[in-house]
C-alpha cells in the first residue's frame, strides 16, 4: 500500500513538473480544455482562403501589434504556452525557420493561457525567440478564426500575402515543414 501511495504521489510531481505549475490549480487555470494536436496540416487552395481576422493587443514585454502592421506580407502565426511541452519542443524549430526565412515572412507568437507574463517571458528569452509575442492569456485572441481555427496548442496558422488563411498544422511543427508551406505560399499554390 505505501508503494502505491508512493508512486502515486511521484507520478503527481512529475506531471506537475512537467506542465510547469506550481499546483493543482495552476494546472487547471492553464490547461483547461487543453488539446494536444497531432500535427495535422491543412493547406487551402488560394481560391478557398477567407480573410483572417486582424490580430491586436499587447505584446511579451511591453508595447503592443497589430497584424495589420504586416498587410501584404506572409505572417506564421504560432499559438504556444509556456507550460506546454511541445511547444518547448517546436520552439528551436521556429526561431530557426524564422531566421531562415527572414523578410520572406513575419513570425509573431501568440502566448496562450500563462495567467502571468513572467513564465512566457523566461520561455521567449530561454528560447531565444527573436520574432514579437502577443500576450493572450484568455484566448480571445483566436477566437476569430473561423475556418481553420488553431484550435490545438501549439497550433500554427500562415497567413498568405492577400492577408487569407492559407495553411494550418495542429501540434508540433518543425523547421522543413515551415519553410515548405512559407515557399508553396509564395509561389501561389
Amino acid at each position: 500500500m505505501r508503494l502505491r501511495w508512493t508512486s502515486a504521489v511521484l507520478a503527481a510531481s512529475l506531471v506537475l513538473t512537467a506542465c510547469g505549475g506550481s499546483g493543482k490549480d495552476d494546472i487547471a487555470d492553464q490547461s483547461a480544455g487543453y488539446q494536444a494536436g497531432d500535427g495535422t496540416m491543412t493547406v487551402l487552395a488560394v481560391d478557398d482562403r477567407t480573410e483572417a481576422p486582424e490580430l491586436a493587443g499587447p505584446l511579451l514585454g511591453g508595447g503592443e501589434l497589430s497584424t495589420a502592421d504586416y498587410a501584404g506580407k506572409i505572417m506564421v502565426l504560432n499559438v504556444w504556452g509556456s507550460w506546454c511541452p511541445p511547444c518547448r519542443s517546436e520552439a528551436p524549430d521556429l526561431v530557426a525557420a524564422a531566421e531562415e526565412l527572414g523578410d520572406r515572412a513575419q513570425f509573431i507568437g501568440i502566448n496562450t493561457r500563462d495567467l502571468d507574463a513572467a513564465p512566457a517571458e523566461a520561455f521567449v528569452r530561454a528560447f531565444e525567440v527573436p520574432y514579437p509575442n502577443l500576450f493572450d492569456p484568455d484566448g480571445e485572441l483566436l477566437l476569430g478564426f473561423g475556418q481553420l481555427p488553431p484550435k490545438a496548442i501549439p497550433s500554427t496558422v500562415i497567413i498568405d500575402g492577400e492577408g487569407r488563411v492559407a495553411a494550418r498544422v495542429l501540434g508540433e511543427v518543425d523547421k522543413a515543414t515551415l519553410v515548405g508551406l512559407v515557399s508553396d505560399i509564395e509561389g501561389g499554390e
